[in-house]
C-alpha cells in the first residue's frame, strides 16, 4: 500500500490524529447512536430526496472504499427537508465494511455493528462548490444507511456487478443510469446530530442524517465488496476489508431522532 492516511496497523484511524489533528476535534465522527437518549424532536421535517438517474457519471475505486460519482452541476438530485435548510446536491455514495458480518458500519446503535454502511453525501448549494462546501460548519448533510445480512438486494447488485471492472486502487469506469434512491429504505425515519467527515480530512462540517431501518444485503453480495482491493495494479495484492472508522466520543452533543 502507498503512503498516506488508511485502515491498516501503520496508518490506521488511531494514526490519523498525526497529520490531522481535528481527529479529536469536538464534533467528530462517527458515533454509537443509543436510542433510548436520543431526544425526539418534533420540529424536524420529512427527508425529501430528489435523485434524477441521469446525473450518475462513474464509479471509482479510490484505495480506502468504491464510490459512484454524480454530476452535481444542477438541482436535478437534491436533499432537502429533514434537519437542514436548503438544498443539498448529490455529489456521491460509497460504502464502509468489516471483513466478517459483526464488523463493517461506522455508526453502531447501541454499541452493535452492522456489517456494512452505505453513505450518500450531499453537499448545500448556498456555497459555490463542494470543495468550498466541506470547509463549512453546514457545508455538508450525509445520508447514512445500514446493511444488514439477509435476502440478495437486487437494487444493489447493479452496483456490485460494476466492482470487477474497478478492483484496484485508481480504477474507474463509467457508471451512468442509476437510481440512488433505489437504495434506500421504505422508512425514512431518522437519527441526526452534528458531525465530521469519518475519512481524512475529517473535516467537522456534517450534518449527519442515519437512517433507522436497514436495507437487506446477502451473505454472497457482501463477498463482492470484501473483493476489491486497497491495493494499485503494481503492488501487493491487499483486500479492501474493514475501512471504517470506530465510533469517536459524543463530547456532550445531542443526538435528535424524528420518530418516537
Amino acid at each position: 500500500m502507498s503512503h498516506g492516511w488508511g485502515y491498516g496497523a501503520a496508518n490506521g484511524p488511531h494514526k490519523w490524529a498525526e497529520d490531522f489533528p481535528v481527529a479529536n476535534g469536538a464534533r467528530q465522527s462517527p458515533i454509537d447512536i443509543v436510542p433510548k437518549e436520543a431526544q425526539y424532536d418534533s420540529s424536524l421535517r420529512a427527508l425529501k430526496l430528489r435523485y434524477d438517474p441521469s446525473n450518475a457519471n462513474s464509479i471509482l475505486n479510490n484505495g480506502h472504499s468504491f464510490q459512484v460519482d454524480f454530476v452535481d452541476d444542477s438541482d436535478t438530485s437534491t436533499l432537502t427537508g429533514g434537519p437542514i435548510s436548503g438544498t443539498y446536491r448529490l455529489r456521491q455514495f460509497h460504502f464502509h465494511w468489516g471483513a466478517s458480518d459483526d464488523r463493517g458500519s461506522e455508526h453502531t446503535v447501541d454499541g452493535v455493528k452492522f456489517p456494512c454502511e452505505l453513505h450518500l453525501v450531499h453537499w448545500n448549494t448556498k456555497y459555490p462548490s463542494f470543495g468550498e462546501a466541506a470547509s463549512q460548519p453546514d457545508g455538508l448533510a450525509v445520508v447514512g444507511v445500514f446493511l444488514k445480512i439477509g435476502a440478495a438486494n437486487p437494487r444493489l447488485q447493479r452496483v456490485l456487478n460494476a466492482l470487477d471492472t474497478i478492483k484496484t486502487k485508481g480504477r474507474q469506469t463509467d457508471f451512468a443510469a442509476f437510481d440512488a434512491k433505489s437504495l434506500l429504505p421504505v422508512s425514512l425515519d431518522y437519527w441526526t446530530y452534528d458531525g465530521s467527515l469519518t475519512t481524512p480530512p475529517l473535516l467537522e462540517s456534517v450534518t449527519w442524517i442515519v437512517l433507522k431501518e436497514p436495507i437487506s444485503v446477502s451473505p454472497v453480495q457482501m463477498d463482492k465488496f470484501r473483493n476489491l482491493l486497497f491495493s494499485g495494479d503494481e503492488e501487493a495484492p491487499c483486500c479492501m476489508v474493514d475501512n471504517y472508522r470506530p465510533p469517536q466520543p459524543l463530547k456532550g452533543r445531542r443526538v435528535r431522532a424524528s420518530f418516537k
